[in-house]
């Protein structure tokens, strides 16, 4: 098997009021067991508070983020990582400055939002 390198690509990024998401590894580009991408958040942005069906792995490589996961708040910076776990209700946050940071979970992950029905897909991990 030859070695697959995965380039960011435009077509392959997402971008929302919080941040922009680039696929990285996924089922799509070869991983079929994890999916990975780069989260980019300006200073001052704010994720909606939100549920997701899959555990994640978040680790900053820039800046820090403020995370809150069912009601406890940390901070997580460079060479830190945090887990985020399954179906809990999480919120992320920078300060001042832009974060940047490396996700990972097991593909095929929806996100909610309390109060609005449904489920949506994570485009930037399938």
């Amino acid at each position: 098997m030859a070695v697959n390198v995965v380039d960011p690509k435009k077509e392959r990024t997402t971008t929302t009021p919080a941040g922009t998401m680039t696929a990285l590894a996924t089922p799509t580009s070869g991983s079929h067991q994890l999916s990975t991408w780069r989260v980019r958040m300006e200073p001052g942005s704010t994720s909606p508070e939100h549920r997701i069906d899959r555990d994640q792995v978040w680790m900053p490589v820039t800046g820090g983020f403020e995370v809150t996961v069912d009601g406890r708040t940390a901070e997580v910076t460079t060479g830190q990582a945090v887990t985020i776990p399954a179906d809990s209700l999480r919120r992320v946050r920078t300060g001042t400055a832009p974060g940047e940071a490396l996700v990972c979970m097991v593909p095929g992950g929806h996100a909610s939002v309390p109060g609005k029905d449904g489920t949506m897909p994570l485009p930037w991990a399938e």
